[in-house]
């Protein structure tokens, strides 16, 4: 459909007054430091208000300053917070936080509960407090990270959730009751998002448990979803999990679909795993031929690829941060900037922007503090340094402290256009939007480690290496150490595998770099520097008790299909 997609601004965008650590008028870049400590300070006024007007209810309602059950009364906004207050370096907080979570939080209760919140904001909660408790001061028990209450709490969460897997299909309903599983007669149509992702969790949960039936279940649901694809490559929004058929055919990359895009990706990464890269592969290829318009993405009809909506939804704000984590840097930032004049025109990105039109779509006008932007600037900041991503977080710390800031947190916009608010401060504001504005802001993060840096940790299956970095973001903004994956195993020889690849690396290395040269210039040895470390000596399957160096600056898994490190792949080209 060769047709050019022209945006007119329209709206001026909102003329902000800009503090002291802004740019100024030669055009410098914000200072980082600056608006870290806006941010911190952000947070703060939404989590105190949280705590003294909200808690134990799930949210916060910052115009009447009390709160509300919305996922299933988990105090969830408690929950959500947790690792951004260890992000933030808040550990005696972290440390309070996970008591009360230990002394409260019951999951055996008559509620209906979305299968898909529950498992992103609760069992990947959980796991990454669970993950990262250590760091934060707090007493692990003998056994850790393979044990743990947080553990324990985030599998008997991820436990309720699955009966909605048993299906003819393998793909899960949307909402199960926690006390008594699936209600009868309870719809059998769920969004894609809502069956394909769960591989995150539910594979780090498998891992650490042992229990295989989490992995299992999510990957049976993956390879479901892969093969209703259409036959030119498209998935839908809505499916019917007993038969299988799509409800809602609109193609695209946004709500109801996002997340599947994005846990193909991100599980590929996390678990070394070769078969959801090339499914996620042959989707961007699709996705590139149907959807993709001067660098907008439209939503299109799953069989025909004919346009059905030539919208922008603010969910579609996270695509260029994926495509950074596959290497397609260009592409991402072309992307990014398109919805960033989206952002300047009004302040925010309203749910759904008529990209033809130039301007909001009605009864979508709203902005609920959503993260996905800002998340993109995140990466993209780390893949490149561009000072176009400082901006933009500039500009979010700006509208959201003009507009949406009242004495009891902050508020959703409810209108874009007016700057009505509603009652309402989504747990995600705390989990998502404020952290990935604080991690744009600070490089230094420990989240951000390069490898440099590390623990070795003594589990029942011996030493495994953690907080080297390389963390996995879930869709609520929950990172997860990978290396973590690798400490519970319960075969030995699990433990050697990356030993083996890094040493057969570094051998076909050393045989190319011979091949180059003309003299010899003495034995090969492995580059020095950060995430590097000599090859593990092993004799007839016996390991050595004593080592010379640490084995490993960087997380124990496996190398066989890609390593990804900070917004590049490498991919296997043996």
């Amino acid at each position: 459909m060769p047709f050019r997609l022209l945006v007119p601004l329209g709206l001026l965008y909102l003329l902000l007054p800009l503090h002291h650590g802004a740019p100024g008028p030669d055009g410098t870049a914000p200072d980082p430091a600056h608006y870290r400590e806006r941010v911190k300070a952000m947070f703060y006024h939404a989590y105190d208000s949280y705590l003294e007007n909200a808690f134990p209810y799930d949210e916060l309602r910052p115009l009447t300053c009390d709160g509300h059950d919305t996922w299933g009364s988990f105090s969830l906004t408690l929950i959500d917070a947790l690792d951004t207050l260890l992000i933030l370096g808040n550990v005696s907080e972290f440390q309070r936080v996970v008591e009360v979570l230990q002394d409260n939080l019951d999951f055996d209760i008559d509620v209906n509960a979305s299968v898909f919140e529950t498992n992103i904001r609760v069992v990947g909660g959980l796991l990454s407090a669970h993950l990262l408790s250590k760091k934060a001061g707090v007493e692990v028990e003998a056994g850790w990270p393979c044990s743990g209450p947080l553990l324990r709490m985030a599998e008997e969460a991820a436990r309720k959730l699955l009966p909605a897997f048993q299906t003819p299909t393998s793909m899960p309903y949307g909402t199960v009751n926690l006390l008594h599983g699936v209600n009868p007669g309870e719809t059998p149509v769920t969004c894609t998002a809502g069956i394909g992702t769960f591989i995150v969790e539910f594979a780090t949960l498998s891992s650490l448990t042992g229990d295989p039936v989490f992995e299992d279940v999510a990957r049976a649901a993956l390879m479901r979803l892969w093969e209703s694809r259409s036959d030119i490559g498209l998935v839908g929004n809505h499916i019917d999990v007993l038969t299988g058929k799509w409800v809602a055919q609109d193609a695209g990359i946004g709500a109801g679909v996002d997340s599947y895009f994005e846990y193909l990706v991100k599980g590929a990464i996390l678990l070394q795993d070769k078969k959801l890269m090339a499914m996620f592969l042959e989707y961007n290829k699709a996705i590139r031929n149907y959807t993709r318009f001067d660098d907008w993405y439209l939503w299109v009809q799953m069989y025909k690829g004919t346009v059905s909506m030539p919208v922008f939804q603010s969910l579609e704000a996270y695509w260029p941060g994926l495509q950074s984590l596959i290497g397609d840097i260009d592409n991402a930032m072309k992307t990014f900037l398109n919805y960033y004049t989206v952002w300047k025109q009004f302040g925010g990105l309203p749910e759904f922007y008529n990209i033809p039109q130039g301007y909001t779509v009605e009864k979508r006008e709203g902005y609920p503090l959503r993260p996905e932007l800002i998340e993109s600037a995140m990466y993209l900041y780390r893949a490149t340094g561009d000072p176009t991503l400082l901006e933009l977080g500039r500009d979010a710390v700006e509208s959201i402290e003009k507009i949406s800031k009242v004495d009891c947190g902050f508020a959703t916009i409810k209108d874009l256009r007016d700057h009505k608010l509603d009652n309402r401060m989504e747990s995600f504001f705390l989990a998502e939007t404020v952290k990935y504005l604080y991690l744009l802001f600070d490089p230094t993060n420990f989240i951000h480690n390069n490898g440099s840096t590390f623990d070795a940790v003594i589990t029942p299956y011996g030493e495994c290496i953690l907080g080297a970095g390389g963390y996995i973001f879930n869709t609520e903004a929950h990172p997860i150490d990978p290396a973590a994956l690798h400490c519970c195993r319960r075969l030995k020889e699990e433990q050697w595998e990356v030993e083996d690849l890094m040493r057969e690396f570094y051998s076909l290395k050393r045989n190319r770099s011979r091949l180059k040269k003309t003299k010899s210039s003495g034995p090969w040895k492995p580059p020095a520097g950060p995430g590097t470390f000599p090859a593990p000596e092993r004799q007839a399957g016996v390991r050595e008790k004593k080592r010379r160096a640490p084995l490993l600056s960087c997380p124990s898994q496996p190398f066989t299909s890609k390593l990804a490190l900070l917004g590049q792949v490498f991919l296997d080209s043996s």
